[in-house]
């Protein structure tokens, strides 16, 4: 990564046009090419940047940024403060705590915080479209596809509709039931989920760490 400190104005053209007056920042070049300009405020967004892919013609005093679809950015340097490259290798990627994969795993070990009766069956049951993330047995042996999400978005009971139509096909399946299981679950995604016999659940990350209580919202 290439890191700039610089007073500098910015110009972009393309869907629309924007202009940034002459400043100290800071200007981000990345290895695979995005190229972000920074202001000392904000956790994160950039003013402006290009990603990639994109082409870098630097010349004295002003580097122009442009991409496949003839958009620029233009960076006049008015004063170079500081100018460096870092090698930062390959990066692991953002672990989070209580991602989908640990909530699948507390679930699968103790399904019955969804429904009562519930037991496991296996883990990423495999369809032709994909694996559901659980399926189960009801205390009546029916089966029950639950599929688990951090958060409950309407792609996602799109996603187990699809499951249940696939699983619906073998005669030693179905009727298969659908739960829709999330930390949270926006409204439209619970009225589409009804609209489909789903049924959604919402469950407390915590708890399910700690196993404090089997409390949970069903809607």
């Amino acid at each position: 990564m290439r890191i700039v400190i610089a007073r500098c104005s910015v110009d972009y053209v393309g869907r629309l046009s924007a202009h940034l007056p002459l400043a100290t920042r800071l200007i981000m070049v990345k290895a695979d090419g995005c190229v972000a300009i920074h202001a000392d405020g904000g956790a994160y967004k950039p003013l402006n940047w290009m990603n990639a892919p994109n082409r870098l013609v630097e010349e004295p005093g002003r580097w122009v940024v442009t991409n496949p679809k003839g958009e620029t950015l233009t960076i006049v340097l008015d004063e170079v403060l500081s100018d460096s490259t870092h090698e930062l290798g390959t990066d692991p990627g953002l672990r989070k705590d209580g991602v989908e994969a640990h909530l699948q795993e507390l679930l699968a070990a103790n399904p019955e915080v969804v429904l009562d009766g519930l037991r496991l069956v296996r883990r990423e049951y495999p369809t032709d479209i994909g694996p559901v993330d659980l399926l189960c047995r009801d205390a009546a042996g029916n089966a029950v596809a639950i599929e688990v999400k951090r958060r409950g978005e309407i792609d996602g009971v799109e996603q187990l509709a699809r499951y249940l139509e696939r699983l619906d096909r073998d005669p030693l399946l179905r009727p298969v039931r659908g739960v829709f299981v999330a930390q949270s679950i926006k409204q439209q995604a619970k009225v589409l989920a009804t609209a489909r016999g789903i049924v959604c659940v919402e469950v407390d990350y915590d708890e399910l760490r700690g196993l404090e209580r089997d409390e949970l919202r069903l809607f």
